[in-house]
Parts: C-alpha cells; structure tokens; sequence
C-alpha cells in the first residue's frame, strides 16, 4: 500500500513538474513588461541602451518587489514615471517614456510564438529608435531577459530553474 502512495505521489509531482517546464516561458496576460529601443544599432547606442535599461530595472524591481498584484505594481510604476524620467535624463536628452498599452511585434523563441499585440508595459525610445531593442516582464517578475538583438531572447523563470536545479 505505501508503494502505490509513493508511486501515486511521485508520478503527480512529475506531471507538476513538466507543467512548469513546458509554461515556464510564457508570459501572464497581466503582465507589466518594459522594453528599451537604441537609437540605432551603432555600438555606441547599443551600449547606451544598456546602460539605462540596467538603471531603470534595478531602480524599478526594488520598487516594485513591493507589490502584491499588478494594480499595486501598476501604481507603482505610474508613480516612479518623474524618477525614470531623471534616469534616462542622465544619459540623454533625446528620449520619450511611455507608460500604458504599447505595440510589441510577434517574437519566436524556442519554439514558443509570443503574439504581437498591444500590451501593459514601459517603453522607453532613446532618439529614434531604430535600433535593437531589450525587452522584460517587470511584473510579475517571472523572468530576467537579456537581448543582445531583437531576435535573441532567453528566459528564465525562478521556479523552473529552481525545479531543474534539484530534480
């Protein structure tokens, strides 16, 4: 009897545990993503992208590691806008924030299609935005995403590595 439990038990947290493997890339419908285009793709404008998206991600995900849903995360963030602002400020003049429903074009990554859609997010333009972009979710905090272009993305979700760490 305790063999059939065991195996009863140990099958339910195998079949958790693929489900969190196969959704470990996908990004809530509510989510608050944010994202950072170059001026262009000149090294120079790349590294400048760089260097402010690392400015307003720290600044930001301290703040927001206080929130208990998206409508505090969405406060949050509405109320920081001047202090992002004074950020990108430091690096250029040439810029625009923009906080509110956003386009973001369709991305395959792995095999998992993100739709292009408009969507809940923080988007800065440094000059005119011609170059690469760098994009995240910043709530919830699902993932941390580097891109050194527009077609390079990789996620990482903390449960799901956590789950491939020890199991």
């Amino acid at each position: 009897m305790k063999n059939i439990l065991f195996i009863l038990v140990s099958i339910g947290l195998l079949v958790g545990i693929a489900n969190v493997m196969t959704r470990k890339n996908l990004i809530p419908d509510d989510a608050i993503r944010i994202r950072v285009i170059a001026n262009s793709n000149s090294d120079a404008d790349q590294e400048l992208k760089q260097t402010v998206r690392q400015d307003i991600e720290q600044y930001l995900y301290e703040k927001l590691d206080k929130a208990n849903n998206v409508k505090e995360a969405d406060a949050i963030i509405s109320y920081n806008i001047p202090k992002i602002n004074n950020i990108v400020n430091k690096y250029t003049n040439d810029y625009n924030v923009n906080y509110g429903m956003n386009y973001f074009p369709s991305k395959e990554y792995k095999g998992i299609k993100y739709a292009a859609g408009e969507y809940q997010s923080l988007v800065v333009t440094l000059g005119n935005g011609l170059g690469d972009n760098w994009w995240c979710v910043l709530f919830p905090p699902l993932c941390l995403l580097e891109a050194e272009d527009s077609s390079d993305v990789e996620y990482h979700s903390f449960v799901a590595d956590m789950i491939e760490k020890y199991f």
